[in-house]
């Protein structure tokens, strides 16, 4: 499993402009089994992107294809992690 950190480079004016296209990214990934949440960061700073079912090698081309990565909207910060414990009713989510 994965944590991907987003973390704006550019005004959020710039980054607007890119929103939509971003969210067809994330639906796209979403409905491949890849994404499990994402969403921005409070404040407005960045993003977060909960991953799985992808190495880290097939996550690194996935990010590739974002358009906040390829118009340099952000910088990616890529946790991977091994759940642990997690609460009941969540099993699917991070088996």
């Amino acid at each position: 499993m994965f944590v991907i950190l987003l973390h704006y480079v550019k005004p959020l004016a710039e980054v607007d402009k890119y929103l939509q296209e971003h969210r067809k990214f994330l639906d796209k990934h979403y409905a491949a089994g890849h994404f499990l949440a994402s969403g921005a960061q409070v404040p407005r700073i960045g993003g977060v992107i909960l991953a799985k079912s992808v190495s880290r090698e097939e996550l690194d081309v996935v990010l590739n294809e974002d358009p906040f990565y390829r118009e340099d909207l952000a910088t990616y910060q890529v946790i991977e992690f091994s759940p642990a414990k997690y609460a009941v009713g969540a099993e699917e989510w991070f088996s």
